[in-house]
């Protein structure tokens, strides 16, 4: 593995991923799913595997009502044959009982295949978090 990444390259990757990670918080599920492989697959929080927006979707419902990423930055490492794009910053948003949140840590890694994601793993303290609210 080369970890020199070419900035246009570089730059193209980060592209993408904002752009998808942008159409996911607004919800645009045909915009978001268009920055996916056919084949791509999404590791949420838990371990759980996801193919789609939609089971993302899903996926958070009971989760939270609302949420979005506050993004401190990006880390891209070359993959030979893909990118590698480490997005870190904090989560916001709004818990299903209504109650606001911000500033839980958040960490997705993305490989990209050319302009498609074809993975992505998810890792964030939410469930640290709603752990310790009261009942």
């Amino acid at each position: 593995m080369n970890d020199r990444v070419p900035d246009s390259r570089a730059a193209a990757a980060i592209g993408v991923v904002r752009a998808f990670l942008a159409a996911v918080e607004a919800r645009d599920v045909a915009a978001a799913q268009s920055h996916l492989a056919a084949d791509a697959r999404i590791v949420v929080p838990g371990g759980r595997t996801v193919g789609s927006v939609r089971e993302l979707d899903a996926n958070s419902v009971g989760r939270y009502r609302a949420v979005g990423k506050h993004v401190e930055r990006f880390d891209v490492v070359d993959g030979d044959d893909r990118v590698i794009v480490y997005c870190l910053g904090t989560l916001h948003g709004v818990w299903p009982d209504g109650t606001a949140f911000r500033g839980i840590r958040f960490i997705d890694r993305f490989e990209l295949r050319g302009d498609r994601i074809v993975l992505q793993q998810v890792w964030n303290d939410a469930g640290e978090h709603r752990a310790a609210r009261p009942a």
